[in-house]
């Protein structure tokens, strides 16, 4: 498999290895000290609400049915995954890619079983299942929930929505009723959905590389990708399926951006259509328009624009016209975060604390392959380097918004999986992506995880 050598490592600097485990470090230190100071904090009553800071988890060290199969998964992506990225077939690669990327994501949750980790994940008291039986029957049942969503964020009100279906606009929740009126409600079949499309985000971001110039980075790009720390939280969160609308919006932008003729034009409308959805799953999600303004401004081409932007006014008007208006549920939102856990969580330990519960999510190949970029920033293609740059932009904005204390190794995943491109420059793949797939087997079979 090809590898992009760091010029700047060249120079009587060995191949930088010692500094990538420099960066890894620095990681390290950090999740130990939130750690520590975490403890502390707790034990001298401060509420944090977290069992295992920086990490919404318990300590249970156990296996489960997934784990013979993930360890498997692991194994086969560490030892074919760089040479089958780099010389299968384009459409065939991503195929592959997917269906790796799903079936490590469904194991690493039935580490968990089958019950709790994946059909008890969105059935709980907090969660977007809880409330499906509350829409009346049919697709006048759900005209309606839009039409009096509003109606029932607050919860000083004897009739309100749970924390989840609440806090979020009524996209996700509607993306529930709907697999719900086909046949695919309950925790187990809705988790199995939620993973299928949480998992082809690593495709997205892959096509989209390819689709701004350089097929070869998207190729490399690709197993780290599949092997994402994170996916122990895309089994099962619907912030994974967030992530992967988000990553598909972006790659059809790129995609109607950078061809010509009537398939771009489709293809940009409904990168936008999906980009107007993404800000209708998760108020949060604004920071994520920054990914398809690089690819607007990398490309420069205002038709494209033009298409994608009359895709996302479409979906806004039609949220609209079904009587929700983004910005009332946002500021009924921040009453309720102001009354939360939020208002007794620190925010002088979240705003450092937050980056080293995203670390379990990124893994240390990003680190390492951060510390690369930085040394060397022509060493990426500018395009994907201002993809990444957007991404971390989106987690430093949000992490200094204070409107996500903890929780975020799953809330900021539709940020982390664009991480992994500058992992494209890193040496020996095989050894960056066995430690990806170490943490994330750690993490799961070590820690119960509440998402």
């Amino acid at each position: 498999m090809a590898t992009t050598v760091d010029p700047v490592d060249v120079r009587g600097r060995g191949d930088g290895t010692a500094a990538d485990l420099g960066a890894v470090a620095g990681g390290m230190l950090l999740v130990v000290a939130s750690a520590v100071v975490g403890l502390r904090l707790a034990a001298a009553g401060v509420d944090l609400l977290l069992p295992f800071p920086p990490l919404l988890a318990e300590w249970l060290p156990h296996v489960g049915p997934g784990t013979p199969v993930a360890v498997a998964t692991a194994v086969a992506v560490v030892a074919w995954g760089p040479s089958v990225a780099a010389t299968l077939r384009w459409g065939r690669v991503l195929l592959a890619a997917w269906a790796a990327a799903t079936v490590w994501t469904l194991a690493l949750a039935l580490v968990d079983g089958w019950q709790r980790g994946v059909v008890a994940r969105l059935t709980s008291g907090e969660e977007y299942l809880h409330d499906v039986p509350l829409v009346g029957p049919g697709w006048d049942g759900v005209r309606a929930m839009l039409r009096t969503f509003s109606d029932h964020i607050l919860t000083d009100q004897p009739v309100h929505w749970t924390t989840h279906v609440g806090a979020h606009p009524p996209g996700v929740f509607l993306f529930y009723v709907v697999l719900d009126r086909l046949g695919l409600g309950g925790g187990g079949a809705s988790g199995v959905v939620t993973i299928v499309v949480g998992a082809s985000a690593c495709v997205a971001v892959a096509v989209a590389l390819r689709a701004l110039g350089d097929e070869d980075l998207a190729r490399r790009v690709l197993p780290y990708g599949v092997l994402l720390p994170g996916a122990v939280w895309v089994g099962v969160s619907a912030d994974g399926m967030f992530a992967a609308v988000l990553a598909w919006a972006t790659a059809l932008v790129a995609v109607g951006a950078t061809r010509r003729g009537a398939r771009a034009d489709l293809a940009a409308a409904a990168g936008g259509t999906l980009l107007g959805y993404t800000v209708y799953l998760s108020y949060g999600l604004v920071l994520g328009l920054l990914l398809p303004l690089v690819v607007v401004a990398a490309t420069r081409r205002p038709r494209a624009v033009a298409f994608a932007a009359a895709g996302a006014a479409a979906v806004g008007a039609a949220f609209t016209a079904a009587r929700f208006w983004w910005f009332t549920g946002l500021a009924d939102v921040q009453v309720i975060y102001a009354a939360s856990i939020a208002k007794t969580r620190p925010y002088d330990y979240f705003v450092w604390a937050d980056l080293a519960a995203v670390s379990f999510a990124v893994g240390p190949a990003v680190y390492a392959g951060m510390r690369r970029a930085a040394a060397s920033p022509r060493a990426l293609p500018a395009a994907a380097a201002l993809l990444a740059l957007a991404a971390l932009a989106a987690i430093v904005v949000a992490d200094l918004t204070g409107l996500s204390k903890a929780e975020v190794e799953r809330i900021w995943l539709p940020f982390a999986v664009w991480l992994v491109v500058p992992c494209a420059l890193l040496p020996r793949p095989r050894t960056w992506l066995a430690a990806q797939a170490l943490l994330a087997l750690a993490v799961n079979h070590l820690l119960l995880t509440v998402w």
